[in-house]
């Protein structure tokens, strides 16, 4: 083979939560409940629009959880097959224009020449001026023609984009047709003109406008990177799109694989502390009454520059530097969720002392069922949708958390792509006359991006879910009636 599979903890991990939510889909189909509170959300143009940007962002992450080392040349006299120490990844491979032409330096963005003067010689005359680039529109013959080139890249790219996307919705529909065994023509009046339908339907006008839009935007993207940097190139020369499209991984990690901590530590604390009550309740407030106390940052740094230690003493534990990274990457995954389990416990608690009460949970106990068996069929699942509303609330603030600690230099490993490390890497640089603006714009704009799809997402979850607010939901349903 031309490579090697790898498979790093964190893509385990990340493939098993997968799985995980696979299987949650269909467990939510079967039950009458969970369906329509998921029916809820579909029929919701803003949460469809938010779960395709989701969608996008999670595709970018899957394809970057795919990792392998390319194999070396055959060395003479050997038949023994040797293996690049350099990790990488489906992504890597698809985008390997992006990652492989670097440049020396700063370049602007879809710029032809460096942002930086050079001496150089010019018709036997020493002079100082922007030399061109090395990749970033190296086939213009004249820079003059630039303006034109993009613009007949842009319109290349806005229709290969458009085509893509008429494909995808054409199957979709189909799709959607077949499974109703109704005309393609009349489903496609039901999913453009949802007001002539019987029924409130799926929201699938909102999935296909934002698609339609990133399509666009990505296929501009893609043939502007067929001859430029779109976003400029960093210190070092590397391209910052590259390093965008890499930093999405560690975001999503970060965001979901400390729920793998946060969850068992909140939902089995809460339910003891609520349902079980005196010293159990006492000792488990004061145990996240006291970690809320301490400073969470400095707590955090604490425990990572602790297990950086660990790390640096132990180099035999990682054959490469992407497994080392990685480690690091699960650590600050694990701190994170052993700091910020306390404010989801602390609602658990709370609603498991109403819910044990109830007279159904009074009759199981008076027939002498357990207390685990109460907590696990009668307690847990009415805690369900607080679990839920609490984890995709929490993501943006995981993202977000992962920034500001690599900003201050205590987040993932230096060798990992991350929007705090873009951020920290482009800070020194904003005090510089001209300003490098674009490392920051970018990091700033695709977490902007996928923080707020998250919350908007994660809004319409809290309205679907949470009967406080089911009558949003109910109000919505009688103004389509009418």
């Amino acid at each position: 083979m031309d490579f090697k599979p790898l498979l790093l903890w964190s893509d385990i991990l990340l493939w098993a939560m997968v799985a995980g939510c696979i299987a949650l889909a269909v467990y939510c189909r079967r039950q009458d409940y969970l369906r329509r509170a998921w029916r809820r959300v579909g029929e919701s143009g803003v949460a469809m629009a938010s779960a395709t940007i989701l969608a996008a962002f999670v595709s970018v992450g899957l394809l970057d959880s795919l990792h392998y080392q390319p194999r070396l040349p055959a060395q003479e006299g050997s038949t023994e097959a040797q293996y690049a120490p350099e990790v990488l990844s489906v992504l890597d491979a698809l985008v390997a224009d992006l990652r492989l032409n670097k440049e020396k330096t700063y370049s602007a963005p879809l710029a032809t020449h460096a942002f930086a003067k050079e001496t150089m010689e010019r018709d036997g005359v020493q002079t100082r001026d922007y030399p061109r680039l090395k990749w970033g529109g190296a086939h213009l013959d004249d820079v003059a023609g630039r303006d034109s080139d993009l613009a007949r890249r842009a319109l290349s790219g806005a229709f290969y984009g458009l085509l893509l996307w008429a494909a995808v919705v054409g199957v979709a529909v189909g799709c959607m047709a077949l499974a109703r065994g109704a005309a393609y023509g009349a489903t496609c009046r039901t999913v453009w003109r949802p007001d002539t339908a019987a029924t409130r339907p799926i929201a699938w006008r909102a999935v296909f406008a934002t698609l339609a839009v990133l399509c666009v935007i990505g296929g501009i993207t893609a043939a502007w990177s067929g001859g430029y940097h779109v976003f400029g190139t960093d210190k070092v020369g590397q391209d910052v799109l590259y390093l965008s499209l890499k930093s999405v991984r560690t975001a999503l990690l970060i965001g979901t694989l400390t729920t793998l901590v946060t969850l068992p530590l909140a939902v089995a604390l809460g339910l003891i502390a609520g349902f079980r009550g005196g010293w159990w309740d006492d000792a488990i407030q004061y145990l996240y009454t006291v970690l809320n106390s301490i400073p969470g940052v400095l707590l955090i740094a604490a425990m990572v520059l602790m297990m950086q230690v660990i790390i640096d003493t132990h180099p035999e534990w990682f054959e490469t530097a992407a497994e080392r990274a990685d480690a690091r990457l699960l650590a600050l995954c694990f701190i994170l969720g052993l700091t910020s389990w306390t404010g989801l416990c602390r609602l658990l608690r709370a609603e498991t002392l109403k819910l044990r009460e109830l007279d159904y949970v009074q009759a199981a106990r008076a027939f002498g069922v357990g207390d685990a068996r109460i907590m696990a069929r009668h307690i847990l699942p009415n805690l369900m949708h607080i679990v839920l509303i609490a984890l995709v609330m929490d993501f943006s603030g995981l993202v977000l958390s992962e920034a500001v600690l690599s900003y201050i230099g205590i987040g993932v490993d230096s060798s990992m792509n991350s929007f705090g490390t873009m951020i920290n890497a482009a800070r020194l640089e904003l005090s510089r006359e001209p300003v490098v603006w674009w490392s920051l714009a970018a990091a700033f704009v695709l977490m902007l991006a996928l923080v707020l799809a998250a919350n908007l997402f994660a809004d319409a979850v809290r309205d679907a879910f949470d009967p406080r607010f089911q009558w949003r939901a109910r109000r919505i349903v009688k103004k389509v009636t009418a």
